[in-house]
C-alpha cells in the first residue's frame, strides 16, 4: 500500500516589502549638488595644477609723506607816496592820486616836499582825490600869496599856512588820518628836517618857502626854507613813516637847455639843479617812479592846473604795470624771507631739544659689564 504523499509546505520567506504598501519605482542615485561658486572655484584650482593657490605679492606700503607746511601769512604791503616839489606843477599830484586809488592802490603814508607837501597834507587829512580836485579848481592864487617887500622874500607865506590849517580843520600833523611828513631844509646847517608832528600849516609853509621868493620860516630856534634843496622827492621820509613800497612822483624841473620863464621859474630851476644829483640818489631808493609830463608848465602858471591834473592821471596809468610787477616781486622776496626765517627757527628749536635730551647710554660689548660712568672713562665697568 502506497503511503500517501504528504505535501511539505514551502518555507515562507519574509518579504522586504510591507504587507500593505504602494510600490514605487526605485530612486536613481543622486550626486550631491555643489553650489555654482564652489564648482567654479574647484575648476579654477584644477586648472592651476596641484590645486594650490598662488601666494599674493606683498603689498607695497608707500612711506608717509608729511604735508607741506602752509606759507606764512604776511601783512599787506604798506604803500607810501612821496610827492616832490615843483610849484604849480604840483597839481599833477592830484591826478596821480586819483588814478592810483581808482586802480585799487591805496597809499597809507604820505610825504611831501614844497608843492608836494601842500597836496600831501590835504590828502593825509582825509580828502579823497575828487575833493582835492574841487579844491584845486576853486583855488584863488591870491588866497595863498601875501606879498611883502624887503623882508627876506617876496611872499610871507602866512596866507598859505592859514589856508592849509583851515583845509585840514586845524589838525596837527600827528592827528592826520594818514601818517604825514613835510620835508624842509634847515637854513643854518643845510640839514634835511622831517616834520611829523606840530602845526601842519606851519610845516607846509616851511617846506614850500622857496629861497628868494618866500620868507624863511622861523620854528623854534631855527629858520627853514624849501625842502627841495636837500630832498626834491622825499622817498626816505616815506620810508621813515613805515612804508614798505614807495611810489615817488617826480615833477621837478630839469636843466634841459630851455630858459625858464619869470623869476620864480629861474629860482625853481636853480634849486632843481642844486638838488638834482642828490635827488637822483634818493629817487633810486624808490620802488616805482611816476614822472608826469609837466616840465613845460611854469612854476607860477596856475592857469595850467587842469592840464597838470590830467598829465598826472596819464603818467600814473602808464606806470601801473611797472608798479604791479614791482609789488609782486617785493611780495615774493618777503615770502621767501619768511620761509627761511621759519626754517631757521625750526632748526634752532630742534637743536635746543637735542641739547636738552639725555645722552644715550653706551652699549658694553664685554659680557658681564654694564654701564657705570663713575668706574671707567668709557662708561663701562664690571657688574657686581
Amino acid at each position: 500500500m502506497a503511503h500517501p504523499r504528504i505535501a511539505r509546505p514551502h518555507p515562507v520567506v519574509p518579504s522586504a516589502v510591507p504587507a500593505v504598501s504602494t510600490l514605487t519605482a526605485p530612486r536613481p542615485f543622486l550626486r550631491p549638488r555643489l553650489p555654482a561658486r564652489a564648482t567654479l572655484a574647484a575648476l579654477l584650482l584644477a586648472a592651476c595644477g596641484g590645486g594650490t593657490r598662488p601666494e599674493p605679492p606683498p603689498a607695497v606700503v608707500a612711506p608717509a609723506v608729511a604735508a607741506p607746511a602752509p606759507d606764512p601769512v604776511l601783512p599787506p604791503l604798506r604803500i607810501g607816496l612821496a610827492l616832490g616839489g615843483g610849484a604849480a606843477k604840483g597839481f599833477a599830484h592830484i591826478g596821480v592820486i586819483k588814478m592810483l586809488e581808482a586802480n585799487g592802490l591805496q597809499p597809507v603814508v604820505v610825504s611831501g616836499t614844497s608843492a608836494g607837501s601842500v597836496v600831501g597834507a590835504l590828502y593825509a587829512s582825509g580828502m579823497d582825490p575828487f575833493k582835492l580836485q574841487e579844491r584845486a579848481v576853486a583855488l584863488d592864487e591870491a588866497s595863498i600869496r601875501d606879498v611883502r617887500l624887503f623882508s627876506g622874500g617876496l611872499v610871507q607865506g602866512l596866507k598859505l599856512q592859514d589856508y592849509v590849517n583851515q583845509s585840514v580843520d586845524n589838525r596837527p600833523i600827528e592827528r592826520m588820518r594818514k601818517p604825514f611828513a613835510a620835508v624842509a631844509t634847515q637854513l643854518e646847517t643845510g640839514e634835511r628836517t622831517v616834520f611829523i608832528r606840530g602845526n601842519t600849516g606851519q610845516a607846509v609853509r616851511a617846506s614850500s618857502s622857496v629861497p628868494g621868493v618866500f620868507e624863511p620860516v622861523t620854528i623854534g630856534r631855527f629858520q627853514y626854507v624849501d625842502g627841495g634843496v636837500v630832498s626834491p622827492v622825499p622817498v626816505d621820509a616815506a620810508r621813515q613813516l613805515g612804508a614798505d613800497f614807495v611810489i615817488a612822483v617826480d615833477i621837478s624841473s630839469k636843466a634841459g637847455g630851455k630858459r625858464p620863464d619869470g623869476m620864480l621859474g629861474i629860482v625853481n630851476q636853480s634849486i632843481a639843479i642844486m638838488g638834482q644829483k642828490l635827488g637822483e640818489q634818493e629817487l633810486a631808493r624808490a620802488d616805482a617812479v611816476i614822472r608826469p609830463k609837466v616840465l613845460d608848465i611854469g612854476g607860477a602858471d596856475f592857469t595850467q592846473r587842469n592840464r597838470a591834473i590830467l598829465e598826472g592821471e596819464k603818467a600814473a596809468l602808464a606806470a601801473l604795470p611797472q608798479i604791479r610787477a614791482a609789488m609782486q616781486e617785493l611780495k615774493a622776496q618777503r615770502l621767501a624771507q619768511a620761509r627761511e626765517q621759519r626754517e631757521q627757527q625750526a632748526r634752532a628749536a630742534a637743536q635746543r631739544e637735542a641739547a636738552l635730551a639725555p645722552a644715550p647710554k653706551p652699549e658694553c660689548a664685554e659680557e658681564g659689564w654694564s654701564w657705570n660712568p663713575l668706574k671707567k672713562k668709557d662708561g663701562c665697568a664690571a657688574s657686581n
